[in-house]
């Protein structure tokens, strides 16, 4: 049987795990990732595991991900459904407005640089005023990213007129609110993988030819995410509860939560997608340990007194990033259980706290700053994490793990890739 050589290559790291049809890591490697070429940084972490002989997926994150604005009719129903939807497509959501587009509006749009725009509005056979009026105003404004409309079927083909005449990408999909109520992300979250891979990663400046976007499958986090979601569904018949995972890094905070297994009766105009992702791109080890100082204290995790001995060494973390710690001090462990707290606090917010009845069975810490963490460390943060106040319901019930081997993107690569059961045996060898 074949071995599978899955392949993460991120802003700052490119990792590998060659994985044996049977589910069992082989080997891993982590190399630098190497722009303008990052195919030196694959070949690299491909000679180490002995993975040449591997059938490839990839997924990536470099070149900052897939940066998704929204744009929808009413806040409260289709730019909530899109939004929500884009929690769920492992893009970083970085503008949402509703109603009709005017100037202002247009121009906080384009200073927000998405790589893609999600363009909904508008149940079937509802209302299509608000929907036609974006698709012109998009159309003769020339926002030039490539764009997924996901509106009201009834004037789908008028509105990609509108949006053709000016040649740009369009992709044409379902409504991500068919009716009051019903949310169908599925449609729009893979029109939103395939605009990436075919018409986004190859401009990102990262590979000088083809090969690199023929490898790449998916956006990391929707990588990950589809792991989560089979890592969920499997433990679904030996533990209740939702999976929770924060993967702390460098720059951003990832917290992902899958709840597909819950019955978690729906209360809301726009149903929450199962699984969700959210980016917190102010909190971090490094680049942005300082705002874990500043939330930290603004969250009253730390007094003034505390926040002031950790200052000095936050700054520090901050103006040299590659610092790695001599293991003599417990900073690290303090940061990563604030980012960790303050970043599953805000998860917890926008979902409005909904992991089902039982909280999270199952709390995965993912980053170096776990996986290099010794186990007093670990306990250290894991009780810290249990004993917030906001944490303590979902978490009271959580068994906590940790991500030693980064196998949740392989699994969502292998499982999208038609090896599900590799998938599953993956993620039972890696979390029991």
């Amino acid at each position: 049987m074949a071995d599978f050589l899955c392949l993460d290559v991120g802003s700052t790291w490119t990792k590998a795990a060659l994985v044996s049809s049977a589910g069992t890591v082989l080997g891993t490697a982590q190399h630098p990732t190497t722009p303008p070429e990052v195919l030196t940084g694959i070949a690299e972490v491909t000679d180490r595991v002995h993975g040449h002989t591997a059938e490839v997926l990839a997924c990536s994150s470099a070149g900052g991900g897939l940066r998704l604005a929204v744009v929808g009719q009413e806040r409260l129903v289709s730019a909530e459904a899109a939004y929500r939807v884009a929690l769920s497509a492992g893009a970083k959501v970085v503008h949402v407005s509703s109603g009709e587009l005017d100037g202002a509006g247009l121009r906080s749009l384009r200073a927000t640089r998405p790589d893609v725009l999600l363009l909904a509005g508008g149940t079937d056979g509802g209302d299509t005023k608000v929907l036609l009026h974006n698709a012109y105003r998009l159309a003769v404004n020339r926002i030039g990213c490539p764009i997924v409309l996901a509106g009201n079927t009834a004037v789908r083909q008028e509105a990609l007129t509108l949006l053709h005449g000016t040649r740009r990408t369009v992709v044409a999909t379902d409504n991500v609110l068919p009716d009051v109520g019903e949310l169908a992300p599925v449609p729009a979250r893979a029109a939103i993988r395939g605009v990436f891979l075919d018409h986004v990663i190859g401009g990102k400046g990262l590979s000088r030819g083809p090969r690199f976007r023929r490898l790449v499958r998916a956006v990391t986090p929707d990588a990950v995410l589809t792991g989560v979601g089979r890592l969920a569904a499997l433990l679904a018949t030996d533990q209740a509860g939702a999976v929770l995972v924060i993967d702390v890094g460098g720059a951003t905070t990832d917290v992902y939560s899958a709840v597909s297994n819950l019955a978690d009766p729906e209360t809301h105009a726009v149903a929450l997608p199962p699984d969700r992702r959210t980016v917190e791109g102010d909190i971090g080890m490094r680049w942005s340990a300082q705002g874990v100082l500043t939330e930290a204290v603004a969250e009253r995790l730390l007094t003034d007194t505390e926040a002031a001995e950790l200052a000095g060494p936050v700054r520090h973390r901050a103006d040299h990033v590659t610092f790695v710690p001599d293991g003599t001090d417990d900073v690290d462990t303090t940061l990563a259980a604030l980012a960790a707290t303050l970043a599953a606090r805000r998860h917890l917010r926008l979902i409005d706290g909904r992991l089902g009845p039982q909280g999270a069975g199952l709390l995965v810490l993912s980053g170096g700053v776990f996986r290099h963490a010794a186990p007093v460390q670990l306990n250290a943060i894991a009780d810290r994490l249990r004993a917030d106040p906001v944490l303590r319901p979902v978490l009271r019930n959580a068994t906590v793990a940790v991500d030693r081997q980064y196998v949740l993107a392989p699994a969502g690569l292998l499982a999208d890739a038609g090896h599900p059961t590799t998938a599953d045996a993956l993620l039972r060898n890696s979390f029991g």
